[in-house]
């Protein structure tokens, strides 16, 4: 489906070109005839191209791009800031200045600064200041915000940008293309058509044409943002599908087989195990755990043997003398002397006392 018809170009002059005499010979392919020394575009290649142009904005504003309008001639300042502002788009419609583009780090530096004083005003600050300086701030605010107002929510380059009058937009252009920034613009029969990316040979003086071409692009910018939203939607129903898939397809985890249930005395054990781990870590030797974990009819049945024991241990000590003791008798005076006579080393030893029976 055509996005514009050949009727609403006619009907809005985008065929009229400048007159014979100040034209450039590159656009030559794109005029269709002469007429009372002014040329007639070729409008049939101007829809073709528009279409082109048309899908390119489009699918960049899909894509998450930005469109900058550029169009600072009196025709064109107020179609291009109402068709910006329909569509969110920034726009500079009162003045280029020069690095707009190559130099945006300045530029924000200037915006950054345009939100203060707007801040300052919306606070009140400015009624505490003299009255000269706060005539001084308002001068300078609404020169910032006629050279930069459009552009106050850009926080990077575009995507691409739209021209009305590429000869009065020539640094707009340039700076684009040294930035590799893509081009879409109206061309006249004065301009030059090979810095240009997307052209659309049409009329750029008249309020009508203008407007029209700008609103067909604003039209691309609101398509391409419908596109985005149905985008980003496919893209979260094609993620939950993927993982979906993704999860059937994956090998099921191995079941591990049922423990059998332990028996009586296993139980017990990992009991006893566990209270000696335990008694362990609170400072509790193992003897004293097992001591104290033995049950009271036990302990008493232990007690009794041991008291048994030890009754016949002295029952049969009694009886039966023990061997070491020496014997008791007539003979052990005797045996006793003669054992301290032969005893060696005591005659050589002077302190030793000597008895009546070795004199």
């Amino acid at each position: 489906m055509a996005v514009v018809s050949m009727r609403q170009l006619l009907e809005a002059g985008v065929h009229f070109g400048h007159q014979t005499r100040r034209w450039n010979p590159k656009m030559k392919r794109f005029i269709f005839s002469e007429r009372n020394g002014i040329y007639i575009i070729d409008i049939q290649q101007s829809i073709g191209m528009l279409e082109q142009a048309y899908g390119f904005v489009r699918d960049s504003v899909a894509k998450g791009g930005t469109i900058l309008f550029v169009g600072t001639k009196k025709q064109a300042q107020e179609a291009v800031e109402q068709q910006a502002q329909r569509v969110g788009m920034p726009y500079v419609n009162y003045r280029w200045l020069g690095g707009m583009l190559t130099n945006f780090e300045t530029i924000k530096t200037r915006l950054v600064r345009l939100r203060e004083l707007e801040a300052m005003e919306a606070e009140g600050t400015t009624e505490l200041l003299p009255k000269k300086e706060v005539l001084s701030l308002q001068r300078e605010r609404g020169k910032l915000e006629r050279n930069l107002g459009g552009i106050r929510g850009m926080t990077k380059p575009p995507s691409a940008i739209w021209v009305v009058d590429t000869v009065k937009e020539h640094i707009a252009v340039n700076e684009a293309n040294r930035l590799g920034i893509p081009v879409v613009a109206v061309v006249d029969t004065n301009c030059d058509p090979d810095v240009i990316d997307y052209i659309i040979p049409g009329n750029d003086d008249a309020i009508r044409s203008g407007a029209l071409l700008t609103r067909i692009i604003a039209d691309a910018c609101a398509e391409g943002y419908v596109r985005r939203a149905s985008r980003s939607a496919d893209d979260v129903v094609a993620e939950q599908a993927a993982a979906a898939a993704a999860a059937a397809q994956a090998p099921a985890a191995p079941t591990k087989p049922a423990a059998e249930p332990l028996a009586e005395w296993e139980i017990a054990l990992q009991q006893e195990e566990a209270a000696r781990h335990a008694a362990q870590a609170g400072g509790v030797s193992a003897p004293e755990q097992g001591h104290a974990s033995e049950k009271p009819g036990e302990a008493q049945v232990v007690q009794q043997a041991q008291a048994d024991a030890a009754a016949e241990q002295a029952d049969t000590g009694a009886a039966e003398p023990p061997a070491d003791t020496p014997p008791s008798g007539p003979g052990s005076a005797d045996e006793a002397a003669r054992e301290a006579v032969a005893t060696p080393g005591d005659a050589d030893n002077p302190d030793t006392p000597v008895t009546p029976e070795q004199r």
